[in-house]
């Protein structure tokens, strides 16, 4: 039977874990079709099914214009799970996963078509014994369609007796300030704020959650968390690949809005916001909300901005035939934030994202200042870095004596790697979280719409420079593909107080190949 340990380190039954859950829920998966729902939305259902962690008597409608019969729906809603052919358990809980799936096809548009999907919930619902009937609407969908699904669920397929109507909604939640407020007033028109859960799959990521735990139950770690001690924070995201014939939705939206401006602002803000009076959703969200209204909106000369060339045999960014010619899109971003609140003045937070990089990794790198000279002289100041992804971990680069006779003080590290420690732990993927967290009504990972709106007022000035809203566009350096970025950056973070360790130092366990 599956179990989840607890923070206190108890072990909770799985009954406990169906306490917060609502039976007689129905999930509707619209955009059913699509790369999402096919790579992870089913795969994270799947997850929640196979682990005992979906409501009793679940069922999990698809909705697309697609027309589809069920077999090929099963076929698509299974066709990403993991070690399915190798693993026989696997293979036998798809196929009880299987009977809980059903299909309708319909347009996005069509008020009729809304009316054959609530035939449907309302066919599964007559054999439910109990009155309360749940209905949760995962919109695994582009955002052109957000309004009339929103509009159409709600006049059509909303169920206003006993029970509760969710709406998930996935990034991006528009395009500029205006967009964004724009979306979320008509989106509130039909949804309230308390039925809405507005994903950003980073807040379910595993060491972004812990970042709670890290910070505000460890006295020695606290201590540390200022202005006073630290000199500069990277928050850093690259991939080793481009945009391999998907260049037009990555030109239209660029990597800030891609990236920037919701997975790593989401990060910063759980890294620098105070601690809540409480693990409670709102008291989490209005600790974010406020620091992120700490800070101004990012100046041009904060910024760098690059673009991938061919290399190594790689296609460059304009080689793609989506991408429109001579496109100035940046695929790379440095951007500077300033947080203007007594804990953080003067730090500078460099937020990178890049693709076609030499690596694939998310990580904060959170670099101290130096010691005091005296005894010490031109040593590698500490660094506290957490990896996100891949290989979980958090290490701590210290200076330590090199053993033998001298003293001699070399870098090395404390180092917690999720793999060497917690053998045999399964680390959930971020959408099995999220969508566990909507089962059971808690927003805390959720962002709120004021934090959205000051998050856009913080980036929307510099997307409109990058667009060519008020003048020529800027014109993104060039970098290799393949390489760390563009030869530009390395002065771009040094103006802001980072040192690079003159030593060559490794950390041995980035090298996952031998565990």
């Amino acid at each position: 039977m599956p179990r989840e340990r607890s923070m206190s380190g108890t072990i909770p039954s799985m009954e406990t874990a169906h306490d917060d859950l609502k039976d007689n829920t129905i999930i509707v998966v619209l955009g059913a079709s699509g790369d999402l729902a096919k790579k992870k939305t089913f795969p994270a259902l799947f997850a929640l099914y196979r682990q005992g962690f979906l409501p009793r008597d679940c069922k999990i409608i698809g909705y697309a214009r697609t027309k589809m019969d069920k077999p090929d729906f099963e076929k698509r809603a299974t066709s990403y799970i993991k070690n399915a052919e190798d693993n026989k358990d696997i293979a036998n809980a798809i196929e009880s996963f299987k009977t809980i799936l059903t299909y309708v096809a319909g347009d996005y548009e069509d008020g009729a078509a809304f009316d054959k999907l609530r035939g449907h919930l309302e066919g599964i619902e007559s054999s439910y014994q109990s009155k309360e009937i749940n209905r949760i609407f995962y919109l695994a969908l582009p955002p052109t369609v957000f309004i009339p699904v929103a509009k159409n669920l709600k006049e059509h397929c909303y169920n206003p007796k006993a029970g509760v109507n969710r709406i998930i909604i996935e990034k991006p939640f528009g395009k500029d300030l205006d967009s964004a407020r724009d979306l979320l007033n008509t989106v509130k028109q039909y949804w309230s704020e308390d039925e809405t859960f507005r994903i950003d799959h980073y807040l379910g990521k595993e060491m972004v959650k812990n970042l709670l735990v890290l910070r505000f139950a460890n006295i020695a770690m606290g201590a540390a968390w200022d202005k006073n001690s630290i000199s500069n924070v990277q928050i850093t995201f690259k991939e080793p690949f481009g945009t391999e014939g998907r260049g037009g939705y990555f030109d239209e939206f660029g990597m800030i809005r891609d990236v920037l401006q919701n997975h790593l602002l989401q990060v910063l803000s759980v890294l620098t916001m105070e601690r809540p009076v409480s693990f409670a959703a709102e008291d989490i969200r209005d600790e974010k909300v406020k620091v992120l209204r700490s800070i101004p909106p990012i100046e041009r000369n904060d910024t760098l901005l690059g673009q991938y060339v061919s290399a190594n045999g790689k296609p460059g960014y304009l080689d793609d035939e989506t991408v429109p010619p001579n496109s100035t899109c940046p695929t790379f971003a440095a951007t500077t934030l300033w947080i203007h609140n007594p804990r953080w003045e003067g730090v500078p937070f460099i937020l990178k994202a890049g693709k076609a990089l030499n690596e694939s990794k998310v990580e904060v790198r959170i670099q101290f200042k130096d010691v005091t000279q005296g005894i010490f002289k031109d040593i590698a100041r500490n660094e506290l870095v957490i990896r996100i992804q891949p290989n979980e971990a958090v290490y701590l680069k210290l200076n330590s004596k090199t053993p033998g006779l001298y003293t001699r003080a070399i870098p090395t590290e404390m180092d917690l790697t999720y793999k060497r420690r917690f053998l045999e732990a399964k680390i959930p993927e971020a959408y099995e979280a999220l969508i566990l967290d909507a089962l059971r009504g808690d927003h805390s990972n959720f962002v709120r719409h004021d934090e959205l709106d000051v998050a856009w007022k913080i980036f929307t000035p510099i997307l409109h420079w990058i667009d060519g809203v008020n003048g020529p566009r800027p014109r993104p350096v060039s970098y290799p593909y393949g390489s760390r970025g563009p030869k530009e950056l390395e002065a771009f973070i040094e103006k802001y107080g980072y040192k690079r360790n003159s030593d060559a130092y490794f950390w041995p366990v980035t090298n996952m190949a031998a565990l």
